[in-house]
């Protein structure tokens, strides 16, 4: 394992701020997990794992304690019965994954494509998108159980998948090392998003070709800044700021009396609706290309918060708090954060 000190965390992370890491352990195996769980452990000191850094949000005094940085790479493919079974390790490039999946003929995450990160990163936030969530090509998360000192297999009853939710999400106690996923072998994808069957040219519901699935939402996503691109300073973001409000029935129905029209929404069970919050920003005031200072708001998507140069996370913090705050006066709601916050608090600014 490998130890630096006073290592910078903004060049590691795609919204290019926040402060450094007190040390930092790049992390290449299971043996680097425990090795740098034992040393935090007994330095007493707070451990974060740090992926790609796309969908985090760093304190301008950065972290205090250890930054263990996913390294961890492997692929193994083999057949069980009808299924496709591929294990990776954490530090695996996601998209990479998506893309072969797609090349290979294994169903079920083209339509997450283009979503930056680690496969490690996944099962924690259950990421999803057009239609899919990955829990549901998840067999198996292995991770470092670190109240036990040991290494468990998880299978997915035991990860409480939620919407972008899981038991790994803002918990110290578990470090992903491989995520095991099964696939139904095949060249098409049932289309399960709106806007993605209209790009489609398709019916809700129908299938297309996985290929066209794939190049359909990476066009989509560039067209929103959500595709990280040297050349795109609308992709210098954490990708969305915001996660989908959930709310019930009388709930939904005061969205739609306050703003005059029904807002976007999609069934999520036990009569409850997830609204989308980047209508709700719009509405409340907060077009595209809001804000005229050092961050704002992304002029291709409102959910994203870009860094156009020089800023603070404070700056940033504020801005955010700043649509929180509108969204909750125009519409009784409450919007909540996607990315990880690392040394920072979301009422309060830092730690």
């Amino acid at each position: 394992m490998r130890l630096r000190t006073a290592v910078p965390l903004a060049p590691l992370t795609t919204l290019r701020l926040g402060g450094a890491a007190a040390r930092m352990a790049d992390i290449e195996g299971e043996p680097d997990v425990v090795d740098a769980a034992r040393d935090a452990q007994s330095r007493g000191e707070a451990m974060f794992v740090l992926g790609a850094g796309s969908n985090v949000v760093v304190a301008d005094e950065g972290f205090a304690g250890l930054v263990a940085r996913m390294a961890a790479r492997g692929v193994d493919v083999r057949r069980e019965g009808g299924r496709i079974v591929v294990d990776v390790a954490a530090g695996e490039i996601w998209d990479d994954l998506v893309a072969r999946a797609v090349d290979e003929g294994w169903c079920g995450v083209e339509s997450m494509s283009g979503i930056p990160g680690l496969v490690g990163a996944t099962p924690i936030q259950n990421v999803g998108a057009y239609g899919q969530e990955v829990c549901e090509t998840i067999a198996q998360v292995r991770a470092y159980d670190r109240a036990l000192g040991a290494f468990v297999d998880l299978a997915p009853r035991d990860c409480a998948f939620g919407y972008r939710s899981s038991v790994f999400k803002r918990s110290e106690r578990w470090i992903v090392t491989r995520v095991r996923f099964s696939f139904q072998p095949g060249r098409d994808a049932l289309v399960r998003y709106g806007e993605l069957a209209r790009a489609l040219s398709v019916a809700e519901g129908a299938s297309a070709p996985s290929r066209r699935v794939r190049e359909s939402v990476l066009a989509l996503r560039r067209a929103k800044g959500m595709v990280l691109d040297p050349g795109d300073p609308e992709s210098v973001s954490a990708g969305s700021f915001f996660v989908n409000p959930i709310v019930d029935a009388s709930t939904l129905a005061s969205i739609a009396a306050r703003a005059g029209a029904p807002p976007p929404s999609f069934p999520a069970g036990e009569g409850r609706h997830k609204v989308a919050a980047g209508w709700l920003v719009e509405r409340a005031g907060f077009a595209k290309g809001w804000g005229q200072g050092r961050v704002g708001v992304s002029r291709k998507h409102a959910l994203a918060l870009v860094h156009r140069g020089g800023a603070t996370t404070g700056e940033l913090l504020a801005l955010a708090r700043a649509i929180r705050d509108g969204v909750r006066a125009c519409f009784g709601v409450t919007l909540e954060p996607e990315p990880v916050l690392v040394g920072c608090s979301w009422e309060e600014g830092s730690l």
